[in-house]
């Protein structure tokens, strides 16, 4: 095995991602109505959901015993899920104050995603689409890499059912949470002087 990769830290060097407009298609779509399990044991459908949700989709999290997967950080987009959703989870408080949900999305089962939400102490819950139901309802971006299906990043923002407004392709990860709460911040002010 060669040298275990820290999970928190993004490589200086990783390769941006470029917008392929494989997410094009998403802003002002339906949200499918697919129930999923979430790490809280909660069934969530995304579709029934009232107000505005943040749905950030990474790929996956790794575990601070183990390399990833070779080529791993040569993959535009890959690395970062780990900082990402620590960013969302420090940024939390300020999403609750607007009245957002937040909620992260992977391809992995919900018992390895328990013991992320749990290491990593998030405030939200995780969801599962272990078996692709929502990533193929919603045509999201995905790409392949050791045998693996994965989801490539990007985050939703849903208003009562309905995307409002993708971010894709997202770079860095660790500023994600951020950039959403500025353009929540925009958007909310132009609603209010409507």
């Amino acid at each position: 095995m060669g040298r275990i990769e820290d999970v928190f830290t993004l490589p200086p060097d990783l390769p941006a991602p470029l917008d392929d407009g494989a997410a094009a298609h998403l802003t002002g779509s339906a949200v499918a109505p697919v129930v999923l399990t979430a790490t809280s044991g909660d069934a969530v459908n995304l579709a029934g959901l009232q107000g505005r949700t943040i749905v950030y989709c990474y790929p996956r999290t790794g575990l601070p015993d183990q390399d990833p997967p070779a080529g791993w950080d040569q993959i535009p987009g890959a690395r970062g899920c780990t900082p990402q959703s620590c960013a969302f989870r420090d940024q939390h408080d300020e999403f609750r104050t607007l009245r957002v949900h937040v909620f992260g999305l992977s391809v992995q089962d919900t018992e390895y995603q328990r013991e992320a939400a749990a290491r990593l102490h998030l405030p939200f819950p995780l969801l599962s689409d272990e078996r692709f139901e929502f990533a193929s309802a919603m045509r999201l971006p995905m790409f392949e890499i050791a045998s693996m299906r994965l989801l490539k990043r990007l985050t939703l923002v849903i208003r009562d059912g309905v995307v409002e407004h993708v971010f894709y392709p997202v770079f860095p990860p660790d500023r994600n949470a951020q950039e959403v709460l500025h353009w929540l911040a925009g958007r909310l002010g132009d609603e209010a002087r409507a």
